[in-house]
């Protein structure tokens, strides 16, 4: 019976990890998008100033979600 109840403890954990990477999703630093979007940091800046591009700072760090990175990727394509 124990053994049971820690398998279906671990699966609920585990379905729980993988919603939260879900939600979360992945976030890229100034290196990352400039590296993706073959941009300099310049360019980056403009892109956060005119709200091309949405970002969260933490502290003096600021992050992109990877979606709106690839967003802006695809309206940049021709």
């Amino acid at each position: 019976m124990m053994s049971r109840f820690r398998r279906l403890t671990d699966t609920v954990d585990a379905l729980c990890r993988e919603s939260d990477d879900k939600r979360l999703g992945r976030w890229l630093d100034n290196q990352d998008v400039c590296q993706i979007l073959q941009i300099s940091l310049r360019t980056l800046q403009t892109y956060r100033d005119n709200r091309t591009l949405p970002y969260s700072q933490i502290g003096h760090k600021i992050y992109y979600r990877a979606d709106d990175v690839a967003e802006v990727l695809k309206n940049l394509s021709p």
